[in-house]
């Protein structure tokens, strides 16, 4: 890091240099500098000129995203802002991003960000509607997030959303209309191709082959073809603003609806947005202000990455063989289509089920009626109300009231089916219905305090602040055995004996925070920058000895160009030093893990054999357990040269300690759940760089913007003794990835293939130092697995890191071209340096479908040095052992939006009360490059463990939407 540092100092003064040598004789225009509008961000509790920002801060304002037709708010940060890791969790309507500000600093809490929208702390924007936005900023480094101090360490998002401005009333529509499809398709096997596969691998493994006839069975069924269908996405959005000198209000309806690409019917996603923002200037020393937003949803998914069921998974795994829906006579009434809940389609015929390939897979069409009517709801009422009183001329008041309302809950019909013989549900329906509600809220109290003595500027904040979490409630209820047949009939009014019902409620653990804090602001002449601040939190979270912690931060930065030595010039403009250091902690785990509660199930007998209730401690109680520290450093130049470029670069180091997790203990101990404890240190280092270019013409203009970060993950230690711990296994597999000291988090672990045995040669010819074969039970065609450890054997002591499922690189650019009215937008975005397992196929079930790479199988000497040969016997565990064999480079590029848009001409709409009309169409998704062979590269999100279990893929798709203004 330091050759980084210096080499950094070392272009700075070359540019400095630079500057001098081309320095013109003339006078700095100090009048328009100042007659210049500032450009003013968020860093919470307050704003502060960019200019004299001295934290790691990106920011997005609302003309950035206005015309970005996305499905979820957040997703706008993709690809945006320099070390904000934005991935789709999947293509399913309604499902969220996964974000990662400056990379993962937990192996058991919350790594998600915190979000707070207009000072309101929440649990992500997905209610959030996009129009509504006035900006977002992203506080990633410990000197601008230590204000927000024990839930900090994961990054901080600040929304801001719109507000009235005085003057004119506004009403504008923003609406789309498109449709999508699946933007790949996998290669699979017809059935031709799979018939001649099997029983090549049935005869290899010494048994019969188990069709007479390949070439007879033609192109099969195409699941997919079944599975995969149109999508449709609609927008509509409506605000009204406007006000006068004492009051402004700003006003907004929003309503969604999109369809998905696999099987829409069980497949959508609906969302109803409302709010009102005001502002009113009571006295000149009193403002009263409040927001308030409404959000219902309505939602049903599939499973969107998992290897066990669902209609991706089957569509991957089922036999091609096998019909779609019979219509033979003779098949259908085989014993196989004669149990009575089989499932038929409109016109009476029975889905086709396999024979081969069973479990949990299942003919899509039959399973889509087993979900028809499964839903889940949600209704989010979120406010905050503000009095801001001014006094002693230079001091100000805030007190803000702040909550969240929410209900949601789901309901599910599960009929009587029949889908294959382990699939199946033959002895009653039922009905389930979960509803739950939750309140949060929070009270805050801030004063600040703004002087400037002449070339001296102060802001001084001091605040506290009481949040309340988890208030709320639960309850489940379930009727089965009612006389119906569909889920159109499904009612709870159906009177069904007592027995028949089962209902549940719990209550939710409420929990608590009280915060003091305070920053301190300074400036000298807008050249010298200071900013200190100071956090303590007191969390119910935490053990008896660590209610409280304390979060300090500082930074600093130079405005080099307002120096009188720094000559006006033409090459660099403007250039700011900065570099800051804050402590920042994270909350994000349950509640009360440090206590131990006496739970039932541990009975005895007395001496009389009458059996007594007993209770046990169900973990040890922890009194030490506090909160996780993550210190960060963070240096960096802000540069503006050639007039119309800007960069800025930041190197940061960010540390984590005593991270929280669930250790190991003894058997012995007798508690049923694992105790919690400060357990391992990690550490993230990164260089971000922001680059953009900003032109205007007579007729034309163009801004390109454009970003880079590189992270470096390494996990520096676990408890004492442990080396690594085990990540999420895949089928029979077991582990396919650890937590390793010295590695990446989620770092991919087994067996190193070193080609392929060609002949029996080859293998007598692989022995250890004793002269014994290495791999005994090999055969032509098996891979050559490595022995690490140099022992003579294979063993669990050979695994070795295969990869990082982290992306080292994450990258996005952004280009606005605007020729008279036309205007065009390009967005690429992408992330390099990570693997995928690519993990689609059932390992588990023996007929399962290939891929079409399986053709080039080794088939005999020469024949392939990277796939196996297939068996049914496979003692050397080609396919069955975790091996690079299943990992791909997760690398992509993809052209995530372009949109096209032409605005008419004022003299053509004025005459109509419209200010301004713009239509467009826009693509999303149009063109991935990557070597992936997976549905989708875009899942290496850290917490995924980059393992593709089938996932819901995005859509490629095209909008043509209008805005409209009055």
């Amino acid at each position: 890091m330091n050759v980084r540092i210096s080499r950094s100092l070392g272009m700075v003064a070359v540019l400095y240099f630079t500057a001098n040598f081309s320095a013109q004789n003339t006078k700095k225009d100090t009048v328009s500098k100042e007659t210049k509008i500032e450009e003013v961000v968020m860093i919470g509790y307050g704003t502060q000129k960019k200019s004299n920002v001295t934290g790691a801060i990106s920011s997005i304002k609302a003309a950035d995203i206005d015309n970005i037709p996305a499905g979820k708010p957040e997703q706008v940060l993709q690809g945006r802002a320099a070390g904000v890791n934005v991935i789709s969790n999947s293509g399913q309507p309604g499902s969220a991003a996964t974000i990662r500000v400056r990379g993962i600093t937990s192996y058991y809490a919350n790594n998600d960000p915190l979000w707070v929208v207009d000072g309101i702390v929440v649990d992500g924007i997905g209610w959030l509607n996009q129009s509504d936005i006035e900006s977002i900023e992203v506080l990633k480094d410990g000197a601008s997030s230590a204000i927000y101090g024990v839930s900090a360490a994961r990054g901080v998002i600040l929304v801001t959303t719109k507000k009235g401005k005085r003057g004119r009333l506004n009403l504008s529509y923003n609406g789309s209309y498109g449709t999508a499809r699946a933007s790949r398709k996998l290669d699979l096997l017809d059935a031709t191709q799979y018939a001649t596969i099997l029983n090549e691998a049935y005869v290899n493994g010494g048994q019969s082959t188990v069709f007479q006839n390949p070439q007879s069975l033609g192109k099969g069924t195409d699941w997919q073809d079944a599975i995969f269908g149109t999508g449709e996405r609609s927008n509509h959005e409506i605000s009204i603003s406007g006000g006068n000198e004492k009051s402004t209000f700003y006003g907004s309806f929003g309503y969604f609806d999109q369809t998905g690409i696999v099987m829409s019917d069980i497949s959508n996603y609906k969302r109803l947005t409302g709010r009102l923002n005001s502002t009113h200037k009571v006295t000149d020393w009193l403002t009263v202000g409040q927001t308030f937003a409404y959000t219902h949803t309505k939602s049903q998914g599939i499973n969107a990455n998992g290897e066990f069921g669902g209609p991706l998974s089957s569509a991957v795994n089922l036999d091609p063989t096998t019909p779609l829906v019979v219509t033979d006579p003779a098949v259908a009434n085989s014993s196989t289509y004669s149990n009575p809940n089989i499932v038929r389609d409109p016109n009476g015929n029975p889905y086709g089920i396999s024979n081969l390939v069973g479990q949990e897979m299942s003919n899509p069409l039959a399973f889509r009626y087993t979900q028809l009517g499964n839903t889940g709801w949600s209704d989010d009422f979120i406010a905050n109300i503000f009095a801001e009183v001014k006094f002693a001329k230079d001091f100000t008041f805030k007190s803000s009231i702040n909550g969240k309302k929410s209900y949601w809950g789901n309901q599910s019909f599960t009929p009587l089916f029949y889908l294959n013989p382990n699939y199946s549900n033959l002895n009653f329906n039922s009905l389930s219905r979960t509803t739950q509600q939750k309140l949060e809220w929070s009270f805050e109290n801030t004063v600040n305090w703004q002087k400037k003595f002449g070339e001296h500027n102060f802001n001084v904040l001091a605040g506290t602040g009481y949040y309340e979490y988890n208030i709320g409630f639960g309850q489940t209820v379930t009727h089965t055995n009612l006389p119906i047949s569909s889920y159109l009939d499904a009612s709870f009014n159906y009177f069904v004996p007592q027995d028949q019902k089962n209902m549940n409620a719990w209550d939710y653990v409420n929990t608590h925070k009280a915060s003091y804090f305070g920053r301190i602001v300074y400036d000298y002449a807008n050249k010298y920058l200071f900013t200190g601040t100071i956090r303590r939190d007191g969390s119910s979270k935490f053990g008896a000895n660590h209610h409280w912690g304390t979060f300090p931060a500082f930074s600093v930065g130079w405005n080099v160009d307002k120096e009188n030595f720094w000559p006006e010039n033409k090459i660099v403009n403007s250039l700011k030093l900065r570099g800051g250091y804050g402590i920042l902690g994270n909350d994000g785990i349950g509640d009360f893990l440090f206590a131990s509660f006496y739970v039932p199930g541990a009975n005895y007998t007395n001496g009389n054999n009458v059996i007594m209730p007993g209770y046990i401690p169900n973990t040890l109680a922890n009194p030490d357990l506090k909160w996780e520290t993550t210190s960060q450093l963070n240096i960096a130049a802000d540069i503006k040269f050639l007039t119309n470029f800007n960069l800025t670069v930041d190197v940061y180091k960010k540390k984590t300690s005593d991270i929280l997790r669930q250790i190991q203990i003894p058997g012995y101990v007798g508690v049923t759940v694992a105790p919690t404890a400060n357990i391992g240190d990690m550490e993230n280092k990164g260089i971000e760089v922001e680059l953009g270019y900003k032109k205007n013409w007579s007729d034309w203009g163009v801004s390109v913007n454009g970003n880079f970060a590189y992270l470096k993950n390494t996990v520096t230690s676990l408890e004492q003794g442990r080396q690594y711990i085990d990540g999420p296994g895949f089928q029979s597999m077991g582990p396919v990835s650890r937590i390793q000291v010295g590695e990446s988090y989620g770092s991919f672990y087994g067996y190193k293939n070193l080609g392929i045995f060609q002949n029996q040669d080859q293998i007598n010819a692989y022995k250890n130092a004793n002269g014994q074969l290495i791999l005994p039970d090999a055969k032509p065609g098996d891979f050559i697995w490595a022995d690490t450890n140099g022992d003579g054997k294979i063993s669990d002591a050979d695994k070795v890191n295969l990869g990082n499922s982290v992306p080292k690189f994450n990258f996005g650019m952004t280009v606005n071209l605007n020729y008279k009215n036309w205007d065009l937008m390009v967005f690429a975005q992408g992330q390099a340096g990570n693997k995928i397992f690519q993990g689609l196929r059932r390992l588990d079930i023996l007929n399962a479908n290939y891929q079409t790479a399986i053709l080039d199988r080794w088939t005999g000497e020469g024949t392939s040095n990277t796939t196996p040969r297939l068996t049914t016997n496979d003692t050397n565990h080609n396919y069955t052992w975790m091996s690079d064999y299943y990992l791909q480079k997760g690398d992509y590029v993809r052209i995530k939006l372009v949109q096209l848009g032409y605005t008419l001409p004022q003299s053509m709409t004025q005459n109509f009360g419209v200010s301004k009309l713009r239509f467009y169409v826009t693509g999303e998704n149009l063109f991935t490059f990557t070597k992936y062979t997976g549905y989708d590269p875009e899942i290496a999100a850290g917490d995924s463990f980059g393992i593709d279990r089938a996932y819901y893929p995005q859509a490629k798709t095209f909008l043509f939407g209008a805005n409209v203004t009055f």
